[in-house]
């Protein structure tokens, strides 16, 4: 059976790529800060839980050792953990820029950088949560928006240097998605990207013959003016 890990996993886009995933057939590792969430998440969908801050290199090392020691190998890696903190440049805090920097672009190269050896023998798959924010100019969500274009730029180069060893890596860029992140933003549920809309976005990449590569694929929200 693939198996498949999903960083930020017991909510939102992480949570729904999951179920998909699941849906698709894949022995699931989640992990999450929050225990509680991910227990629970764990449990509905039958999957590993890992408690794991991937700000800190011992818990991505031991999250995929323990994926590894579970289910013997991995098909399959979305760095979903992320979070997001607005601000304008002038008023962010260096303690929220390093702590964006630390999630959302130092855990992802960690934990792939760790599975890197399980996914070339299984020639697997990388989906990496950006944001457009990463692709345009976001004011309000710079230092977000500097590390998500790091995650897309870090994407590309890794694309490249794995495409011998038959492992394909996609960053996902969508605009504002329905999560507790976005709840700041003021928009109705219906008015954002559902978690289910980057899910889809998953499952017809695993879907592509081995001779595609998509290096980034980003989602507009409708309405937009981007």
């Amino acid at each position: 059976m693939p198996s498949a890990l999903v960083t930020g996993g017991s909510s939102g886009i992480g949570l729904a790529i999951a179920r998909m995933l699941r849906d698709e057939g894949h022995a699931l590792t989640l992990a999450a800060r929050k225990l509680e969430r991910l227990e629970e998440a764990a449990a509905e969908l039958g999957a590993t839980a890992v408690a794991a801050d991937v700000q800190h290199e011992e818990d991505c090392a031991r999250l995929v050792k323990t994926h590894l020691e579970t289910h013997g190998g991995l098909d399959v890696l979305v760095n979903s953990a992320g979070v997001g903190i607005a601000g304008m440049i002038g008023d962010t805090t260096t303690k929220h820029f390093d702590l964006q920097q630390a999630v959302n672009l130092r855990g992802a190269f960690i934990v792939t950088r760790e599975a890197l050896p399980a996914l070339r023998e299984a020639k697997g798959y990388v989906v990496n949560l950006a944001s457009i924010a990463g692709t345009i100019p976001t004011p309000g969500l710079a230092t977000y928006g500097a590390a998500k274009a790091a995650v897309i730029s870090l994407t590309r180069s890794l694309a490249r240097e794995e495409a011998a060893a038959g492992v394909r890596v996609t960053a996902i860029c969508p605009g504002f998605v329905d999560t507790p992140m976005a709840s700041w933003t003021g928009l109705e549920a219906e008015q954002m990207i559902q978690p289910e809309d980057c899910a889809e976005i998953v499952r017809s990449l695993l879907r592509l013959s081995p001779a595609a590569r998509v290096p980034l694929v980003v989602i507009e929200r409708a309405g937009d003016d981007v």
